[in-house]
């Protein structure tokens, strides 16, 4: 089961897109050992910004508890509202309205789709040494690549320039084809994996995932 809820009146603008803040979760079964003792009980709750153009969720990791533990409704409670007392909205939102700010060419989103592509091959050691792993799956990674092209909201411009603002959202969009276990995840995954790629663009570093 999943479930979200927006909060009324707490919008932003990002890029044109009118983003709502948004709270909900997952329980999904398979997570619990339904035979066994009674144990405590898991859930994954997220607080973050529902993008209206798409319905894409942005969800950083401020704002997502990927293993909450418990064993009754009043601490399912407490944990929430922690969560939802320390989310810092006006942060995330001028966090996200950067990714507008730095661009790739035509050859770093092909270098982008390839190597991601080719993460999955490289020796454990070599995956350690970098900031993030690829978030999503080769099917996935190929819905981006499509998408580079052909999303109405999000494709690349005349020149072939992508910002990241857009590649976050491609990540973003292909992560619905999730199984409801995984989604959450991915979603965080997604911006900081664009996030470790900012990061890249701004020290003019080299990043494998672009050259």
């Amino acid at each position: 089961m999943a479930f979200v809820y927006e909060v009324p009146g707490i919008t932003s603008m990002v890029s044109g897109n009118r983003l709502s803040l948004s709270v909900g979760g997952v329980r999904a079964y398979n997570h619990e050992n339904l035979y066994g003792k009674k144990t405590e009980e898991h859930f994954k709750v997220f607080l973050g910004f529902k993008n209206h153009v798409c319905i894409n969720l942005c969800v950083s990791t401020d704002g997502f508890l990927d293993d909450l533990k418990v064993m009754s409704v009043q601490e399912l409670f407490n944990r929430v509202f922690q969560l939802l007392t320390r989310f810092d909205a006006e942060r995330q939102i001028n966090h996200l309205a950067t990714l507008s700010e730095y661009a790739l060419n035509e050859h770093q989103f092909a270098q982008l789709v390839g190597k991601s592509r080719l993460y999955q091959y490289l020796p454990l050691k070599t995956k350690k040494a970098f900031d993030t792993a690829v978030p999503i799956s080769d099917s996935q990674i190929s819905m981006v690549g499509r998408d580079y092209y052909e999303d109405k909201s999000f494709c690349k411009e005349d020149n072939g320039d992508i910002n990241l603002w857009k590649v976050y959202n491609l990540f973003r969009g292909s992560t619905k084809s999730s199984y409801i276990d995984t989604f959450l995840d991915r979603n965080v995954g997604s911006l900081l994996f664009i996030n470790s790629l900012a990061k890249h663009l701004r020290s003019e570093k080299q990043s494998w995932f672009l050259t």
